[in-house]
């Protein structure tokens, strides 16, 4: 079973129910993302109608939406693959071009989070040259629910490959209960199977902790820690926890946006999901809300983390983790000020010519 984490602090909170909103207080646009009774019933219809009786269960619910159908928690949802050859287009390393002197920017998040009591992971990534810095990226922190993106991708690896299908079937275990975010655990019913376009999108979209340990048993973890080293993590679930940095968090996101050139319906269908997350606080919090962010948060107790792609004028990866966290609310909201420091020093700079 996996620590149950992501937004498990939030999800108990609202009692399943999300609320993302910029920070920043009154006059600012409020951006929101919320399983409300409309979303929340299409999610549970959803993964009713692509639920089959398992052998201990039997699924007399009405069929609903499939499973081609999810996500469904955003209007805008599915956009991504219309999008995505643009979305690479501007992803793509210019060749030639010098990368950007970094240091002030460096200079200024490390100036924010001197003040701020808890301690940072930082990796940033300029994707149209290369570039990188960070802040302590190699810091071992509690991944939390982060580490659902090199799972994810690992399924989507092994569908690419013909090792697995999409509408492959997953039956729920009592082993794969636990708490924290999502809905099958209070939803689903064991022996029910569920697909793994269900599972991977619910482990992303609304972080699910019961669809990631049926994904994590089905493919096994140990052989989801060796597909991340050799994606070039270091640090993979030492001592059994879900341990990583900040740095090997932004190599699997990068490795997102690689799967994705090469297959462009499973890859776009990850960065859709993760575009469309109800955990929206983060990364996007304070940015234009015309600006796609591709990204997955996770939190548990003094931890708070937000690990992504921005799709800015001139696209970057961010990975931050926090540790020692005091209020996970305020513990986001400094990850989405320094998210909004980066991006306005990325636009300032342009996209590289």
């Amino acid at each position: 079973m996996v620590e149950p984490d992501a937004g498990s602090t939030r999800w108990a909170r609202t009692g399943g129910r999300v609320v993302g909103r910029k920070p920043g207080g009154q006059g600012r646009r409020i951006r929101v993302r919320v399983v409300g009774a409309l979303a929340a019933a299409a999610l549970l219809t959803a993964c009713a109608g692509d639920a089959k009786p398992g052998p201990g269960g039997t699924a007399n619910r009405a069929p609903g939406l499939t499973a081609s159908s999810i996500p469904v928690v955003d209007e805008g949802s599915g956009d991504t693959l219309a999008r995505l050859s643009e979305l690479l287009d501007r992803t793509e390393t210019r060749q030639g071009v010098p990368p950007p002197d970094y240091r002030p920017l460096r200079a200024e998040v490390a100036r924010f989070i001197a003040g701020r009591p808890q301690s940072f992971g930082i990796y940033f990534k300029d994707l149209q040259t290369g570039a990188t810095w960070g802040i302590n990226e190699r810091a071992e922190i509690h991944a939390a629910s982060t580490i659902k993106v090199p799972l994810v991708l690992y399924v989507n690896r092994q569908v690419a490959a013909g090792k697995a299908r999409m509408d492959d079937r997953v039956a729920l275990r009592p082993e794969d209960m636990t708490g924290g975010a999502g809905i099958l655990q209070r939803d689903g019913f064991q022996g029910e199977s569920y697909s793994l376009r269900v599972l991977t999108n619910l482990a992303i979209t609304i972080s699910d902790n019961v669809a990631t340990n049926m994904l994590f048993r089905h493919f096994g973890k140990d052989d989801v820690g060796r597909f991340m080293r050799e994606l070039g993590g270091e640090v993979i679930f030492p001592g059994g926890r879900r341990i990583s940095t900040a740095r090997d968090m932004g190599i699997y996101v990068e490795a997102v946006l690689d799967f994705a050139r090469r297959h462009p319906l499973l890859g776009a269908r990850i960065l859709d999901d993760m575009a469309h997350s109800i955990f929206h606080v983060g990364l996007p919090g304070m940015l234009p809300d015309d600006v796609l962010v591709a990204h997955k948060e996770g939190d548990i107790e003094g931890v708070a983390n937000d690990v992504g792609i921005v799709f800015s004028s001139r696209p970057y990866i961010l990975s931050i983790l926090s540790v020692n966290v005091p209020d996970i609310d305020q513990g986001f909201e400094d990850i989405a000020r320094i998210s909004k420091i980066v991006y306005d020093y990325q636009e300032k700079l342009g996209p590289a010519r």
